[in-house]
């Protein structure tokens, strides 16, 4: 009898419906995964499709409602991404102007991922060019994360502050992120990091031109890609880096950054 009750209770048949479709968008989930196994053939035999169909699948993607399921679904196209990003042989062929389609998604649906922050501004600040999109990503973040809900979250602050300093010129809000991210480290496990952060932004406010902040910025851009192993952002820091006269050494396994030592000023002639 009590079967039979909720059978008759359209409110039951309304929750067992919804539950139905999102289980069906679940299971459609799975089987695209399944099917992206035969992806890296594709990419090796023509990429140039290979890229049109992956813009297609993420064209529907970014439209298609998740039904409550958006965590997994931004977990799976964050690995779709890392497929995408490490192909370094179809990358040469096709280039990377997939990926912000990729992050768009992914921020998105879960803005509190905070380790994809890092590939949104290597991906797409440094290998792209783009640092407003980037930034316009990442402040998702930074709206929706806070200390509490994750330790990591001032991150997000780093990261965005770094690439206003280095490829917007945007001091001041480069200024506001450094002090938002020493704000957000205290009472985490990251706290030591709280002077650097301050320090960066007294710098900027003293000096926004300096030379050693800049160097050691582009260190961290330089080691942020070392840890996900981008090779070409590592590139393009130590470019930056040597433009600047500073150095990158490694000393004992440990990658050192270097500033240009500054040379005595000249004595006047007597």
């Amino acid at each position: 009898m009590a079967l039979l009750k909720h059978k008759n209770n359209p409110k039951w048949l309304r929750v067992f419906g919804l539950g139905a479709i999102a289980l069906a968008a679940l299971v459609g989930v799975i089987l695209m995964q399944r099917s992206q196994l035969d992806q890296p053939s594709q990419w090796a035999e023509n990429p140039k499709k290979a890229e049109e169909q992956e813009a297609l699948k993420l064209k529907l993607l970014s439209r298609a409602p998740t039904f409550g399921f958006d965590n997994v679904v931004s977990d799976w196209v964050f690995l779709n991404f890392l497929q995408y990003y490490g192909d370094d042989d179809a990358r040469e062929k096709t280039g990377y102007s997939l990926s912000p389609k990729y992050l768009d998604i992914v921020t998105r649906l879960d803005p509190r991922f905070v380790d994809v922050y890092m590939f949104v501004s290597g991906a797409v600040s440094h290998q792209l060019g783009k640092p407003d999109l980037a930034v316009d990503l990442m402040k998702r973040g930074t709206a929706a994360l806070s200390p509490a809900a994750n330790p990591k979250a001032f991150q997000v602050w780093r990261f965005m502050g770094l690439d206003q300093l280095l490829l917007q010129g945007d001091i001041p809000g480069s200024i506001l992120s450094h002090e938002m991210a020493a704000k957000w480290v205290k009472g985490t496990p990251d706290e030591d990091l709280a002077p650097l952060f301050q320090g960066t932004a007294k710098f900027l406010r003293n000096d926004p031109n300096s030379i050693p902040v800049r160097v050691f910025s582009w260190g961290s851009i330089y080691e942020q890609a070392q840890m996900v192993g981008d090779q070409q952002t590592q590139k393009r820091a130590k470019r930056e880096i040597e433009k600047l006269g500073g150095k990158i050494l490694e000393k004992d396994g440990k990658t050192v950054i270097q500033p240009p030592v500054s040379k005595p000023p000249k004595k006047a002639p007597r």
